[in-house]
């Protein structure tokens, strides 16, 4: 077993260590929740700033066309697109995450009239299943919902199937699915592939062009840490761009937005996809915490999750047998950046950890989640976690009445 020496030489030999101090965070803190709400970072303090007191307050209305406000969900979206493998124009910011699958389901829906079935995971994220029933009931015509056990795919892939939305990685285990292989194999069925990388992007390696992805959203809070309800992004593939339209179409989508024209032309391009004034706040955020990836290659950060990932296993499994079930798949290509523990008392035991100044998240109804973020976590705080987590069982602490009751956000 790794000694808490070791895990500290680690952190002197880790290529990527130094980027830690672009974040705002306590020394003392273990930040083990950036699959769920990444930390604040230096440079999107210093944008928020600039774009409050300089753009705003100084330039006011003029910095729509100044501090380029109206061009920056696709600006932003250029920067973002690498991080997912895809190409210069395939990306915008805006909306929120349900919002932009709400577009994609409705617009690839259109483009497969003579097909009536929808495929999803029964264990998909629950505002995915909520969306893609309400936007079936409003496709203008009668679509079948399918929410299938996610092995069963290849059985469920008749010729009655018109567009297939799984989330690459699983939000409660952290499973990491095949992106080109089943993408492969929804469009040897016919159908169109829709991927929600909410958990995926910016933590694992994504290559939407090599695996000629159709269409994918994701959100930009955990990960890529813009912030608390940080807007999402939307990918859709070059040759479908003027092909799907937007079923939300808005001022800001259109070709000639300030002729205030009665009739609807989209804009070329993804632009086509923006409805409506973006947060130009938000997008400020956004811009600034993209910053945190610039010269570092997802390569070397998948490489570091793995190596913290295996190292918190190892650890649990080696200090507390038997007492937690591991969920998250053991094999790399079947990992996302999480790792989730299966305990009755995982509620608490994420409470009495919070206690003790390590932040993870509890997913119900017994999941204790733990995200591995490379840019800020140390190897050390990986030691120091698990031995926090020991503490935390042998002493019973978890069973605290403080921690019965659930607070609302968990």
């Amino acid at each position: 077993m790794p000694t808490r020496a070791e895990c500290l030489a680690l952190d002197q030999v880790d290529p990527l260590a130094s980027r830690r101090n672009n974040f705002v965070l306590a020394p003392e803190l273990i930040y083990l929740d950036g699959n769920s709400l990444g930390p604040l970072t230096r440079s999107t303090r210093e944008r928020l700033v600039a774009t409050v007191e300089n753009e705003w307050a100084t330039g006011l209305i003029r910095s729509w066309n100044s501090a380029g406000w109206m061009a920056a969900p696709t600006r932003i979206g250029d920067r973002l697109a690498p991080l997912i493998g895809a190409q210069p124009g395939e990306v915008v910011v805006a909306d929120t995450l349900t919002v932009l699958l709400a577009k994609l389901i409705l617009g690839a829906l259109d483009l497969r009239r003579d097909r009536s079935v929808v495929l999803t995971d029964v264990a998909n994220f629950h505002s995915d299943l909520y969306v893609v029933e309400a936007m079936a009931r409003r496709a203008g015509r009668p679509i079948t919902v399918r929410a299938i056990d996610r092995e069963t795919l290849d059985d469920e892939l008749g010729d009655d199937v018109a567009l297939v939305m799984l989330t690459h990685v699983d939000f409660r285990t952290g499973e990491m699915l095949d992106l080109a292989g089943v993408t492969a194999r929804v469009h040897d069925a016919g159908a169109l592939m829709l991927w929600d990388f909410a958990h995926s992007t910016g933590a694992v390696p994504l290559d939407v062009t090599g695996a000629d992805v159709d269409f994918a959203a994701g959100c930009s809070y955990k990960y890529l840490n813009g912030g608390p309800g940080a807007p999402g992004f939307l990918y859709v593939r070059s040759r479908w761009q003027g092909v799907i339209e937007n079923p939300l179409p808005g001022w800001l989508g259109h070709a000639r937005p300030f002729d205030f024209e009665l009739d609807y032309e989209p804009a070329p391009g993804v632009q086509a996809f923006v409805t409506s004034s973006p947060s130009v706040i938000a997008l400020a955020a956004l811009d600034g915490a993209l910053d945190a990836f610039e010269g570092v290659t997802m390569d070397e950060l998948r490489a570091k999750s793995l190596a913290l990932s295996d190292l918190f296993i190892e650890l649990v499994e080696e200090r507390l047998p038997g007492v937690f079930e591991l969920v998250t798949p053991r094999e790399h290509a079947r990992r996302g950046s999480q790792v989730a523990l299966r305990h009755d008392g995982a509620y608490g035991i994420i409470q009495a950890l919070i206690a003790r100044g390590v932040i993870g998240d509890f997913r119900a109804p017994d999941v204790c989640r733990f995200g591995f973020t490379p840019l800020y976590v140390r190897f050390v705080d990986v030691y120091d976690a698990v031995e926090h987590l020991v503490d935390v069982v042998q002493r019973a602490e978890h069973l605290d009445p403080a921690y019965a009751t659930r607070l609302a956000v968990t």
